[in-house]
């Protein structure tokens, strides 16, 4: 599935559905540093793909890098409730509220 899709991106052409379904698949086999760079393309062309900002975030959360993550979670946020993807915005929100440190028990 991905060599087909890179394939896709090396004959130009580019889009942020191929991008999203390219990090998907870099996400699946473990890869998850191309997985960023490709989910973040995705959003660059369209910032209204709140399904690309969610996953772009959990590639940054495998990364270790957290507060890249909930910055991509927030932005996701706000655009799936702008678009009323309900069930997007809960799945951010719960991932938002893993990343915060618990108090002391």
């Amino acid at each position: 599935m991905r060599e087909r899709l890179e394939k896709l991106l090396a004959t130009g052409r580019d889009s942020a559905l191929l991008r999203f379904g390219l990090g998907n698949a870099c996400l699946k086999t473990g890869d998850a540093e191309s997985a960023a760079v490709h989910l973040a393309q995705a959003t660059q062309q369209q910032p209204g793909y709140s399904a690309a900002w969610k996953l772009l975030g959990t590639a940054l959360r495998k990364l270790e890098r957290l507060e890249e993550a909930e910055a991509a979670w927030n932005t996701g946020l706000e655009v799936a409730r702008q678009q009323g993807d309900l069930q997007s915005a809960r799945e951010m929100m719960v991932f938002i509220k893993r990343l915060q440190p618990r108090g002391p028990v």
